[in-house]
């Protein structure tokens, strides 16, 4: 009897297990597409916006050629290199010395800190661009890449606060209190017992400050007005004509703009799973 039931339901595990099958692909497919037909499209010899690069006929390198070597993207990505790195350094440490104020400290208008941080996180962008612009001009730091990667540690700050005094706060007091015991001071005490403890969500935080910065458009465009301070999703721009658009450098240039976030990810992939799990479960 339990021959023939087991008999009877394997069709359908079978089915079971080829449907689930199916839907990993599909989601697989559609989600790989755009980097495969980008990735075609840069090397295809007549790019398009057709389907006819998805098997392209020959190849080549010409694409990538004119984009590192005419087109200046060698400049573009040293300028977003520079405001990148500026953007991480800047939130990792402000953020860091933020949250474990508002989560060890008890000071007047705490919470009413908290809650404008949070505000400040929901404003959309396109609402700040004008105010931004007023303030970098006035600070005379227009066409400046340290001042864009100031003005993008402002925006990377809220999210970072808030994901980091989680892990503040789930470091136990009584562990910091037994390194003073030991005779530890403030300053030895932040570096040889909550730093470590709260590095996973201080890598989280870093990769969104990476990409904040590298990816950006609206703020570089508006604040940048000379060629050789573009960054590279600015840079990209110039592919985009009136009437026509080059697509092989475009794609071309997009995976070029690609390439640095995929070493960074993968550099830090570790930290960033374990920091997201435990940012996850700590409160």
């Amino acid at each position: 009897m339990t021959t023939t039931t087991g008999r009877r339901r394997s069709p359908r595990r079978t089915a079971r297990t080829l449907g689930k099958g199916l839907a990993v692909a599909g989601v697989l497919g559609f989600t790989l597409f755009p980097a495969y037909f980008m990735l075609t499209s840069a090397f295809a010899e007549r790019a398009t916006s057709g389907i006819d690069v998805l098997l392209p006929s020959e190849l080549t390198l010409r694409h990538f050629d004119h984009v590192l070597t005419e087109a200046g993207f060698l400049t573009y990505l040293r300028n977003s290199l520079i405001v990148a790195l500026i953007t991480v350094a800047g939130s990792s440490l402000l953020a860091l010395l933020a949250a474990v104020a508002v989560a060890r400290f008890r000071f007047r208008l705490r919470t009413t800190v908290l809650v404008m941080v949070l505000i400040i996180q929901m404003v959309p962008l396109e609402a700040l661009v004008i105010s931004l612009f007023l303030l970098v001009r006035d600070l005379q730091m227009l066409n400046s890449l340290v001042g864009l990667g100031i003005v993008y540690v402002a925006l990377s700050l809220p999210f970072a606060i808030w994901m980091l005094r989680g892990f503040v706060t789930a470091v136990p007091v009584e562990v910091e209190e037994a390194a003073y015991i030991d005779g530890a001071s403030w300053g030895r005490m932040f570096w040889s017992v909550l730093f470590p403890l709260v590095a996973p969500g201080l890598v989280a935080t870093s990769i969104f400050s990476f990409i904040t910065a590298w990816n950006e458009f609206i703020l570089a465009l508006t604040f940048m007005n000379q060629g050789d301070k573009y960054t590279v999703a600015v840079g990209l721009r110039q592919f985009f004509g009136l009437y026509t658009t080059d697509w092989g450098s475009v794609m071309a240039a997009s995976t070029v703009i690609t390439l640095p976030v995929m070493v960074f990810f993968l550099l830090v992939q570790r930290g960033l799973v374990s920091g997201l799990v435990a940012g996850a479960v700590k409160g």
